[in-house]
């Protein structure tokens, strides 16, 4: 067995999982880059009040590392970060990771990947460049961590602090401020139920309405943590359990716009609109004119509460500027505010980038990617070999637990590593044919989803198809299983 060395770029779920794995693998010469000072990626990133994950916290674990000491059905971010910090700790991964190191450029030549890093803080001088040298890189870059910031006039003239969700100032005193939030995502609803008891004065500017699941989020009793603690394959069972029901209720039910599941979806959160909504007006202003689950559908056991508080407001009329004191909409008034928080989502295009990436004979990820990014089954890219990505482009980033599909696909990277650790081939990439095939039947399996019924989604690429895998997870997994190695260039 060749003793490859690897690099792994980011330290965040998927990182942690590839670091720990390839240890089991038997390979030893690793190193995992990170360029904050903290690993934990997307919930390093996020320390907004209110934020927690979408997925159950027994299912949005490692397979391999359950955690009986959850406290609530849905996990609070800090709790995720910790449970990520001990995985780490306890796979005896931390000491590999070389923090405050970014890299910027990776580059093939017939010896491996050429990688350049810069140590240090990005603000300071004397900021170091130094290289090092892969057999394989596996790129665990994430998806949420690049800041969409949206296009709107005077965003730079505001008078307060503005900020984005994912760069939130803890500086800033909210008790009895003015808030606006721009945006009705995930993290816009997070923060309208943690923050519109303690502000002065919140106004949500509203672009699409929501579709809203009302799911209540128990804590754990002590009872329960107990038990897990005691009988690990109780906690096993009950992953299972959430899987099944998750993927059945959920996952497999957006790929199928027809689905009698994704109907049902649909009458819960009307259901939840109409019975919690008292005002006739505010309730239209909050009712989608799409399909459920076109795009993300949120859980949130009390967001139509907290819009209906006294200091709630909605805002639907177009912004038309930011002024220094506050926001001017398109019907002329200016809603005057102390603080203004943007939580209008991330760049999910990006990946690998903004790395310089240059793969066999020159060719530049930059300009392969110039219209939109792919990759075959998410994990490999035709020229650029030996490189792998967990949750990469075209992969169940819309409608799975990303933990579930890093996992599969990390299983699916090691059985390709094989082929180089035992020198069956040199280098291993995914055929230009084999590549075009998937993209067209990706495509055309796309427009049965749901994402394809009317809405504008993050999911979009430039032609308006879903970015994203468009099958079941059954199938998702299967593909999984083991690399049909026709469909790889193997030198």
């Amino acid at each position: 067995m060749r003793n490859l060395r690897f690099v792994v770029v980011g330290a965040g779920m998927a990182g942690i999982l590839s670091a720990i794995k390839l240890r089991e693998a038997g390979f030893t010469d690793i190193a995992v880059y990170e360029k904050a000072d903290r690993l934990g990626g997307t919930w390093r990133e996020n320390t907004y009040p209110g934020i927690s994950c979408d997925v159950p916290s027994h299912l949005y674990s490692y397979s391999f590392a359950p955690n009986p000491e959850w406290t609530h059905t849905f996990s609070p971010g800090p709790e995720i970060l910790a449970y990520l910090e001990n995985v780490a700790r306890q796979g005896g991964i931390d000491g590999l990771i070389r923090y405050g190191t970014e890299v910027h450029r990776l580059e093939y030549d017939r010896a491996g990947w050429r990688i350049g890093t810069s140590a240090g803080r990005a603000d300071r001088a004397d900021r170091a460049d130094r290289a090092d040298r892969a057999d394989v890189v596996i790129a665990a870059t994430g998806v949420l961590h690049h800041p969409r910031y949206p296009d709107i006039e005077g965003l730079d003239r505001f008078d307060g602090p503005a900020f984005h969700s994912a760069r939130w100032d803890h500086d800033v005193k909210l008790a009895g401020a003015r808030v606006g939030v721009v945006g009705t995502g995930s993290s816009a609803v997070q923060l309208v139920c943690a923050l519109a008891g303690t502000v002065g004065e919140l106004r949500l500017f509203q672009r699409t309405p929501q579709w809203i699941l009302a799911v209540p989020n128990p804590a754990i009793d002590a009872q329960d943590r107990a038990r897990y603690r005691a009988h690990p394959a109780a906690m096993t069972e009950l992953r299972r359990e959430l899987g099944s029901g998750f993927v059945e209720a959920f996952a497999n039910a957006v790929v199928d716009a027809s689905s009698p599941q994704l109907q049902l979806l649909q009458d819960l959160g009307l259901a939840n609109l109409e019975d919690h909504v008292r005002d006739p007006v505010l309730r239209e202003k909050l009712r989608p004119d799409y399909r459920a689950g076109c795009k993300r559908l949120i859980i949130s056991p009390n967001f139509y509460e907290s819009v209906q508080r006294p200091n709630a407001h909605v805002v639907t009329e177009r912004i038309r500027r930011i002024e220094p004191r506050g926001v001017r909409t398109a019907d002329g008034e200016l809603h005057e505010l102390d603080v203004l928080v943007l939580a209008t989502g991330f760049r999910v295009d990006r990946f690998l980038r903004p790395i310089e990436v240059i793969g066999r004979g020159g060719v530049r990820l930059d300009e392969v990617w110039a219209r939109r990014p792919f990759a075959y089954l998410a994990v490999s890219v035709p020229d650029f070999p030996n490189l792998f990505m967990l949750n990469g482009p075209n992969g169940p980033v819309g409608n799975f637990s990303l933990i579930d599909v890093a996992e599969a696909q990390c299983g699916y990277v090691l059985e390709l590593v094989d082929l180089l650790g035992r020198g069956r081939c040199r280098e291993v990439s995914a055929s230009r044919q084999a590549m075009a095939r998937f993209e067209t039947e990706r495509a055309e399996a796309a427009k049965n989803t749901v994402w394809m019924t009317g809405c504008r989604s993050w999911y979009l690429d430039d032609r308006g198809i879903p970015a994203v895998w468009p099958w079941s997870f059954t199938r998702f997994r299967a593909a999984m299983a083991r690399p049909v190695l026709d469909d790889y260039e193997l030198v």
